[in-house]
């Protein structure tokens, strides 16, 4: 697998943190995961349970892939090991509160300097510097203050936060982008990601619409301010449909459709957001005419955007979604497959998440061999194969 020369010591907790770590496992870095004494990584506990073994179905996730050692770091003892686990890694990933890795004496530039080659990734709620940079890191604050909440839910209704983990899961996937580049670059050196402005990054224009012009996007429950129709519409069997119309031609395509061609108050992106509201209620009575089948297929064959609103249990059973592989079998729990498919070096999920301290025998035993290895013959140690 692509990264297998890549060791991982995974010190995070809860879910942003230990996503990086689990989509580096899944492309075959050795992820060892540092738990705590008692009840291990908080998602262990977290959310539902599979009724075959009693353990959540958030951990079976987070902790694919990963091998499970616990530490009490506030052991000498213990933390040494974690030290000496570091000196053979090369990435390091925790989300502690910015000054608490220091405070356990674990200084990046110390820990640089004795093994030049660690990447340091440091996951938090707002970054490393900065007056809020002490601030708890939760994901709800992110949402709060990226935007994301202000413009999301109905136009009379308040500001709505997201029912996923949204941002840790948007922040996983910055973090092991950035720690890969990181990797990439052969430099020793800290990567800061945080939840406040990887959540940023998907409010697009947002940003500068507001610095340049001022401009504030109002909530349009299922809409866009840019482009009309866009919006999700209720069929005749009450089962919903989505529309989207982001292209010129698909736009004229719809409004044809429902029996508008060539109507200048529908012509061109401008016109359509004039008449919102008319689009809308035009679009959304000819499809209450019809069974979700039936839009479907007349969408099709007019090569219109149309998609149905499915629940998990469609996501599960649809044929695509089968036949790409997106669902994978994992110790009899059915879980998303890697992020991404690589035509020569694929990703895979090795194994499922690990019981607690599952692997310390193993992880001592082999931490002690390269250690021996390094002593005879003064090379740093290789954990590749």
């Amino acid at each position: 697998m692509p990264l297998a020369d890549l060791r991982v010591i995974d010190l995070a907790t809860v879910l942003a943190g230990p996503g990086c770590a689990r989509h580096l496992a899944d492309f075959g870095a050795d992820v060892i995961k540092v738990e705590r004494p008692g009840s291990g990584d908080t998602v262990r506990a977290m959310g539902w349970r599979d009724p075959s073994d009693d353990v959540t179905l958030f951990w079976k996730l987070a902790g694919r892939g990963k091998r499970s050692i616990v530490l009490d770091l506030k052991q000498p003892a213990d933390l040494d090991i974690l030290c000496r686990l570091i000196a053979t890694a090369d990435v390091l990933v925790e989300n502690f509160r910015p000054g608490k890795l220091e405070a356990l004496g674990l200084h990046p530039d110390e820990l640089i300097a004795a093994n030049p080659r660690l990447v340091i990734t440091r996951v938090s709620g707002f970054g490393q510097t900065g007056p809020y940079a002490h601030r708890p890191g939760f994901a709800t604050l992110a949402e709060a203050m990226s935007g994301f909440a202000n413009v999301n839910g109905e136009p009379a209704g308040g500001p709505m936060l997201p029912p996923i983990a949204l941002t840790d899961e948007v922040t996983a996937l910055v973090a092991a982008f950035a720690t890969m580049v990181a990797v990439h670059s052969g430099v020793g050196q800290v990567v800061d990601v945080n939840l406040l402005e990887s959540m940023l990054q998907l409010m697009g224009p947002l940003l500068s619409a507001q610095v340049v012009s001022g401009y504030e996007q109002p909530r349009l429950g299922s809409g866009i301010p840019y482009s009309v129709p866009r919006n999700t519409y209720r069929c005749s069997d009450g089962r919903w449909v989505a529309i989207s119309t982001s292209a010129e031609s698909v736009a004229q395509r719809l409004m044809a459709l429902v029996g508008y061609p060539d109507d200048p108050r529908f012509d061109g992106f401008d016109n359509r957001v004039a008449n919102r509201e008319l689009v809308d209620r035009l679009v959304g009575d000819w499809i209450a005419q019809r069974t979700l089948d039936e839009v479907l297929a007349l969408a099709d064959e007019a090569e219109v955007a149309a998609a149905a609103i499915y629940s998990m249990a469609d996501v599960v059973a649809d044929p695509h979604v089968i036949d790409r592989g997106i669902v994978v079998d994992v110790d009899g729990v059915g879980m998303q497959n890697v992020i991404a498919r690589l035509s020569k070096t694929p990703g895979g999920v090795r194994f499922a998440a690990r019981p607690l301290d599952a692997d310390r025998a193993e992880v001592i035993a082999e931490l002690e061999r390269l250690e021996a290895a390094e002593a005879e013959t003064g090379e740093p140690p290789v954990t590749s194969d």
